[in-house]
């Protein structure tokens, strides 16, 4: 498994932690990102307002994203449905439709905590 790039996400709608290894040849999982996601405000058309959803979430999911070139294993972790939507993006994504995926649940824990967490799964 050397040449596996493996991270690890906790994620809810509009915060993202990314765990992972500096580089190919790094031992230990850091800490690589924090990723806030932009608040969606109300619209007085219900079409517009859940196109700005869609746009709000596609480019939190595609920031978060730019953390984790040429995957081949990520374990996402969480509450809600956020790691649902976030692994169906994926799974539409062409660079990373051939990436394993795994998701649990959890709550909000320390940077310290997830990547124990993580180093855990993998």
């Amino acid at each position: 498994m050397s040449n596996q790039k493996q991270f690890g996400v906790w994620m809810d709608s509009h915060h993202a932690t990314i765990i992972g290894k500096e580089n190919a040849d790094a031992e230990n999982f850091t800490l690589l990102a924090h990723v806030k996601g932009e608040e969606t405000t109300s619209n007085s058309s219900e079409k517009t307002e859940n196109n700005h959803a869609k746009m709000v979430e596609s480019k939190f999911f595609k920031e978060i994203l730019t953390h984790m070139q040429n995957a081949t294993n990520i374990h996402l972790t969480g509450t809600g449905v956020s790691q649902e939507k976030f692994m169906h993006y994926l799974a539409d994504t062409p660079q990373f439709k051939n990436t394993k995926t795994e998701e649990s649940t959890s709550n909000k824990m320390s940077d310290e905590k997830l990547i124990e967490f993580i180093a855990g799964k993998f």
